[in-house]
């Protein structure tokens, strides 16, 4: 590749996560500018004839993704990119679109071997017939930043999940795994540690995540070397199975309420993990004197088009 000298940085989007990319998005250039690259925010969009023509006005040798949700993390921007011939941060077409997909994803893990929640797709019209066992969780399939996710722990909120039935017809429905909240950081191939999250209030949800002194993150989790060589080892492998470039994060439950059958149980992959103030990669990087600057010009050359 040649000499880095300029980066776009894409940002915003047209999904809920417009304003955690825009925040990531901002940091990031920040950081960009003070190792001393030349930078342009882009903000995405649904203009997108005027964001391809900002990339093309700019010329950037790499674009920095800040992007978060549809159209930028499930491999829509990375197909355009890759059209464009320009070297880009984070996973491609196919490991973007396989990580978006959480009942895909699923499927990937139980094949090799990373344990998963029981649980699947489901209509609405499943969820009356079927009636999961209470508690379990109900998501959307294709959703980041933990949006329209519940914990449906009573008859009346099974009652109220079906009467607001949102986010299109059909929802990841699991099991719900008691326990702890963990999540791994992995980098170019190796795990850089695990993070225990602790909200203050309720379980990470939206607000938790991006409301400053919500949610304490322990660096290094406070679990037993065992489960936490568990955690690391499916953090890689669904990262190399999957085909992520640069950085991504898994999202585990740690159950330990029985402490004669210890259990890890893999959630999800997002690679594309945020990177605001409150996000958990820097935190983890950070453990391991990674500096923000550090981690972000780390990502910036190993870009690359699929």
């Amino acid at each position: 590749m040649k000499q880095i000298k300029k980066i776009a940085v894409i940002m915003g989007g047209l999904s809920g996560e417009r304003e955690i990319s825009l925040a990531s998005g901002r940091g990031i250039a920040e950081a960009l500018k003070r190792i001393g690259y030349t930078v342009q925010e882009i903000d995405l969009t649904s203009d997108i004839s005027a964001f391809v023509q900002a990339l093309k006005d700019f010329q950037p040798d790499v674009v920095f993704n800040a992007l978060h949700g549809q159209f930028g993390e499930d491999g829509c921007v990375q197909g355009l990119l890759n059209l464009m011939h320009i070297p880009y941060t984070h996973s491609g077409v196919l490991a973007s679109a396989m990580g978006m997909d959480k009942e895909k994803t699923r499927e990937i893990a139980q094949k090799v071997g990373v344990p998963v929640a029981n649980g699947g797709l489901k209509s609405k019209t499943d969820v009356i017939k079927e009636k999961p066992s209470i508690p379990y969780v109900a998501k959307p399939n294709a959703d980041g930043s933990s949006l329209g996710v519940v914990i449906v722990r009573t008859e009346k909120e099974h009652e109220e999940l079906i009467q607001n039935w949102k986010d299109g017809e059909y929802k990841l429905v699991e099991e719900y795994i008691p326990g702890r909240e963990l999540s791994a950081a992995v980098l170019d191939g190796k795990c850089l540690g695990i993070v225990e999250i602790v909200p203050k209030t309720g379980f990470y949800d939206f607000k938790n995540k991006y409301t400053d002194g919500q949610t304490e993150h322990i660096v290094p989790a406070p679990i037993p070397a065992e489960q936490e060589k568990l955690v690391m080892e499916y953090a890689v492998q669904m990262h190399n199975t999957l085909g992520c470039r640069g950085v991504s994060r898994s999202d585990f439950r740690y159950d330990d309420t029985d402490p004669k059958h210890l259990k890890v149980i893999f959630l999800e992959i997002n690679t594309n993990p945020g990177m605001t103030p409150f996000s958990l990669v820097p935190d983890i990087a950070k453990h391991k004197k990674i500096s923000y600057d550090m981690l972000v010009d780390t990502l910036v050359k190993g870009a690359q088009c699929d």
